[in-house]
Order: C-alpha cells, then structure tokens, then sequence
C-alpha cells in the first residue's frame, strides 16, 4: 500500500500543473545562490572584455557577437546557407555548411518577433541559454552530491579559463543547456524529456552527439537492470535511445543530401583543415610544446587537456554515473582525437562540466575560508585570461 501510494504522489506530482509549477519554483529557489554567482561572475567578465575592447577602439558588441564563428552564425540567420570563402593563397576552403543550424535559426525567429538586430539577439539568446546551462550545472551536481556541492560546481564551471565564451555569440552555452537538463532527466529517469533535450543538443554541435551517447549509455543501462531484475522492460527508454541522435544524424543527412555525397559533412570539415586523426595531431602538438616555443594560449590549452585527461581518471575511480562518463568521454576523444585547431579545444571541453565533480565534491569538504581564497584565486585568472583571450589573444577560439 506505502508503494502504491508513493506512486500516486509521483503521478500526481507530474499530471497537476499547479504541483509541477510550484516544484520548480521551489527548485529555482534552491538553485539562485548559484545563479547569482554564476551572473556575477560572467557578468563581470563582460565588463572587463567590453572596457579593454573599448580601450582598444572596438566595440563590444561586435568583439562579443561577430568574433570567429559568431560571423558565420550571423551570416547563416540573416542568409541561410550557401557561403563559401576561398582564402587567398589558403589551402582551406570554408563552407557554413559546417555550422550546426537550430542557433543560427533561433537567431532568425527570435529576431522576427523581436526585432533587436540579429548581433543584439544572438547575444541574448547565448546569455540566457548561459544562465539555464548553469542551473542544469546546479541540478546535476546537487542531485548527486548535495547543494553545496552543486553551488560549488557552477562556480569551477564558471571559472574556467575559457569561460568567456558562455558570454560570446558561440553555440556552447546553447548546447550545454540542452546537455545538463538531458543529463539530469536521465538521472531521474525521465526518458521522453532526456530524448528530446539530446535531440535538440545534436542540432546545436557536432560534439552535440556526446549527449546522445549519454541518453543511450543510460538506457541501455537502467533496460538491463530492469531485464535481470524479471521487471517489465521500459518503453519510454527504448524511445529516449532512439530519439537521441536523431538531431544530429538529421544534420548529417540533410548536408549529405546538399553535397551529393553521404559523407559530405566530413568532407566539408576535412576542406576546413579539421579531421579526426586519433590524436595525432594533438600529439604533435605537445612534442612542438615540449622542444619549442608558442604563446600563451598554446600552453594553456594543453594544461587544459591534461588536465581534463586527469580529471577523468577521477571520475572513474569516484564511479560517476555510466551516462555522465560516458558524455565526457565522447567530447575528450572528439575534441583530444581532432586535428587543426588546437587552440579551440578547450572550448570544445567547456560543456564537460560533470569532469568537475570530484573537484567540487571534494571543495565541499573544505573550510569556508580555503573555498573562499580558491575560488578568489580562479577568479582572478579565469576573468583576466578570459579578456586578453578576447580582445588580446589572435589565436582561434
């Protein structure tokens, strides 16, 4: 009967909108000191981007909005696809068909009901996207961990180095939304919404199949659970792991479909100097580091893959759920197994926030004032690094 009961309190709790609206009233209270934190501190790299931009003659909003792959994003939602650009003497040749489509779609409908300027709305639609990814962040890390860990995580993952991007007119903050509420439905086993937030992420990036890898890892886990435990199989699950990919293989296909060629997505990124060649690349570049010289952001950039390489080790061994490791195991083997663009991989790991947790778990342990001076400390780092990456830095982001 207690079973019984406990069930109809779950379905209650999902049928009734007036229940379900007070829940997340309730979680958005829990989540705001993290939320707070997190805007303060992005807010504040804004600042400090935009008056350096200033002081170097140009205008925030387009050091902000415009800079590298937010040009291509404009261009898509203000003319759809079709740009193609043969650099002078250049080996490469450049075709936005690289450039997943629901941001730059966002961008366009966003802008036909607001009409903002695509710049102004593209901002708007990364900063809110930001700010819904840093409660997933929260709900991930307090569901396994508890709220100060959870608070805690948000603020590592707003920290990092290359945070700034959360802020620029880039699809991270859109796929990371989409990714963190995935992986917390997974978590609590609500397949449908896991499915069609994953689906949405893999129309955000390539690396948007991560998540989809995550829904499938989980269903494939809690339906074999349910096999050896003789329970009825679940069919909600089955249709998560189906739905998944889809968006992403959508893409796939639909640019196959314009090229004339199954493959064409591969083949337009390959004309854009980026392959997956198994770390090759990424090799050569530490063995470059280790008997030369480069600039800063080289170096920092393979003190973030190592360091991502190290953290995952820990996850392991502190036996993170299988759809979390699973998640970022995909996007450090796409992003470490990917050739050209080194500098951009840290970006490409900024959605792997769940390799923070052991960090977060174990911050949570500590004193107030060691939590303090540490996050003082990365604060510090993270916000001036961020803006000499910005406005100072001419390496691709």
């Amino acid at each position: 009967m207690r079973t019984s009961n406990a069930l109809k309190r779950r379905l209650s709790l999902r049928l009734d909108p007036r229940l379900q609206r007070r829940r997340w009233r309730f979680e958005l209270r829990k989540a705001l000191p993290a939320l707070m934190l997190f805007v303060s501190v992005r807010l504040t790299g804004v600042i400090m981007a935009a008056l350096w931009s200033l002081h170097l003659g140009r205008h925030p909003r387009t050091v902000l909005g415009l800079a590298w792959d937010g040009h291509w994003y404009w261009h898509v939602s203000q003319y759809g696809y079709g740009l193609i650009i043969h650099p002078q003497g250049g080996h490469w040749v450049y075709s936005d068909l690289a450039f997943f489509p629901l941001f730059p779609g966002l961008i366009r409908a966003v802008n036909t009901v607001l009409p903002l300027g695509p710049v102004n709305v593209a901002l708007l639609i990364a900063w809110s996207a930001a700010l819904m990814a840093a409660w997933g962040v929260y709900g991930v890390g307090e569901l396994l961990h508890g709220r100060r860990a959870g608070i805690i995580l948000v603020a590592l993952w707003a920290l990092l180095p290359h945070a700034i991007i959360l802020t620029m007119a880039y699809t991270e903050p859109l796929m990371t939304a989409f990714a963190a509420w995935s992986l917390y439905a997974v978590l609590t086993h609500r397949w449908l919404t896991a499915g069609t937030l994953s689906l949405l992420a893999g129309l955000c990036r390539p690396n948007g199949l991560a998540v989809a890898a995550a829904i499938v890892t989980g269903a494939v886990a809690h339906l074999w659970k349910l096999h050896h435990a003789g329970a009825p199989t679940a069919p909600r699950a089955w249709a998560a792991a189906v739905a998944a990919p889809l968006g992403w293989l959508g893409y796939i296909g639909w640019v196959g479909l314009r090229t004339h060629n199954p493959v064409g997505y591969f083949h337009i990124q390959s004309l854009w100097g980026s392959r997956f060649d198994f770390g090759r690349h990424t090799a050569h570049m530490f063995k470059h580091l280790i008997v030369g010289h480069d600039t800063l952001v080289v170096y920092v950039t393979a003190a973030i893959v190592l360091g991502s390489l190290l953290l995952f080790v820990f996850c392991v061994l502190n036996r993170m759920p299988l759809p979390l490791l699973a998640y970022c195991a995909v996007l450090i083997v796409m992003a470490v197994g990917g050739a050209h663009f080194f500098t951009s991989k840290p970006r490409f790991l900024l959605p792997a926030f769940p390799l923070l947790l052991p960090l977060a778990l174990h911050l949570a342990r500590s004193r107030l004032r060691t939590l303090v001076t540490l996050l003082t400390a990365l604060a510090g780092v993270s916000l001036f690094y961020g803006t000499y990456l910005l406005t100072v830095s001419r390496r691709a982001l």
